[in-house]
């Protein structure tokens, strides 16, 4: 069985050794997730942190019997609840999957031993960190402050084309906080 995306995809951040690597291989598992199974689900425990080898998914929150769509996920992604791992408490999200899906997983504990054995680890357990808080930031400063249509055109002309190529629509009016209704409108001015 091979790992060599996940391999790459941890060999770009240019800090892993051989050995680095070898630490993780023992931990790590290929799943296949059908389309619409969880990869974690609000209310439980999530412990695993995923990396997209193919397929797609999303991270959506729920109340009231609605869903919000926060964040995709594609091929060459980790993906996890990453409070539930650190917190041990039930995972206030869920994520599922859009498609059929395969992924490397592995157990988020595996990789906090790992922070203890080597300062390379530790190194890119604060990088993902800061990526998730950049992340986050720039998603709460968007719906905050820019208008749907500033949402939508940033989306189309920025680095997340991917939704726009391959997630249905109305999983992105929900992840722009609008309606598939007011996502048609928005369009069709864009585009004359």
């Amino acid at each position: 069985m091979t790992f060599s995306a996940l391999k790459a995809a941890l060999d770009n951040f240019k800090i892993f050794t051989e050995e680095d690597w070898q630490m993780l291989v023992p931990f790590l598992e290929v799943r296949e997730l059908k389309k619409g199974e969880l990869f974690a689900e609000e209310g439980k425990y999530s412990n695993e942190i995923g990396f997209v080898l193919n397929g797609m998914m999303r991270h959506y929150y729920s109340k009231d019997g609605e869903q919000y769509t926060t964040y995709f996920y594609f091929e060459n992604h980790f993906v996890t609840s990453y409070i539930s791992c650190i917190k041990g408490s039930p995972s206030e999200l869920s994520i599922e999957a859009l498609s059929d899906c395969s992924l490397i997983v592995f157990p988020y504990d595996a990789l906090k031993s790992l922070f203890a054995k080597s300062i390379n680890w530790q190194a890119f357990g604060r990088l993902i960190a800061e990526y998730i808080a950049i992340g986050l930031e720039e998603r709460m400063v968007g719906l905050l402050i820019d208008s749907p249509e500033e949402r939508y055109i940033k989306l189309i002309e920025g680095n997340k084309k991917k939704i726009i190529e391959r997630v249905p629509q109305h999983y992105i009016a929900n992840y722009l906080g609008i309606t598939p209704v007011s996502l048609s409108r928005i369009r069709k001015r864009i585009s004359q």
